[in-house]
């Protein structure tokens, strides 16, 4: 069976609806009947014990895996997420749980790099630096900057990415996932390896790109992060949804406390 996509939906507050994704590799049946129903300014989290599926339902969001079956909207309109660049056009931007920067290049060009995915003028401007190519070149500077210093990192503007310390160069990522100006960012494990303060950190600037009404997806293994940032969780075992609502609830169903969070408390 293949994926296919969802009529418009009839809620101009949803940004991202997916239903019935399942994904299957050989004998390992991935994701069983899995959806989310995401609204314009919320964090919306996914969390899940190890193999429950998370990493696989975000790569199938993404691009990088194709489903058997499911239907797809983003922001009303059909979603077809079959290769990453076409995700990113749609507006959807993605950080990785590895980080993935561009090590050389300063970290204002690892934003610029971003910006790209909505530039106009093509190759033969590019090539023969039109005026067109010039003065968009200096926009897509400049908000590359304003990005940096929105992230808190606009004093490492000309650092090359592998000088940067491991929390900046997560906040990097946000920083070039936001330059594509998406309807929804996807953030793939964004607290692993962080420090206590890096974490407090992290989620101030979340909570920011939140307040400013933009989307997020959030997979996080972090629980306590999870439930205090997310204003809707979906839990996944075995590749199957086993929970979906606000944390509180979340916190307070036998399945999870049962699969996930175990029976001694939160």
């Amino acid at each position: 069976m293949t994926a296919t996509t969802a009529p418009a939906a009839a809620d101009a507050d949803v940004v991202l609806k997916v239903a019935g994704i399942s994904k299957r590799f050989g004998g390992l049946q991935a994701l069983s009947d899995v959806g989310v129903t995401i609204r314009r300014g919320q964090v919306y989290g996914l969390i899940g014990p190890n193999g429950a599926g998370k990493t696989t339902f975000f790569n199938v969001i993404t691009g990088l895996y194709t489903p058997d079956s499911g239907s797809f909207s983003l922001a009303g309109d059909p979603y077809e997420p079959t290769a990453v660049h076409k995700v990113a056009k749609a507006g959807i931007a993605r950080t990785f749980q590895n980080i993935r920067l561009f090590a050389e290049m300063t970290a204002l060009e690892n934003v610029m790099v971003g910006r790209h995915v909505r530039t106009h003028s093509g190759l033969i401007g590019a090539v023969l630096r039109t005026p067109g190519f010039k003065a968009e070149e200096a926009a897509i500077r400049q908000r590359a900057q304003e990005l940096l210093e929105y992230v808190g990192i606009a004093k490492y503007a000309d650092f090359k990415a592998r000088t940067l310390s491991y929390g900046d160069q997560r906040r990097l990522e946000i920083a070039r996932a936001l330059a594509t100006d998406p309807q929804l960012i996807a953030l793939d494990e964004p607290a692993a390896g962080m420090n206590a303060t890096e974490k407090v950190q992290l989620r101030e600037l979340i909570d920011r790109i939140r307040k400013d009404n933009r989307t997020i997806l959030l997979i996080e293994h972090d629980v306590k992060l999870v439930m205090g940032l997310c204003d809707r969780v979906t839990v996944l075992d075995y590749g199957k949804q086993i929970a979906e609502g606000t944390p509180a609830e979340v916190q307070k169903n036998d399945k999870v406390i049962e699969a996930y969070l175990g029976t001694g408390g939160h």
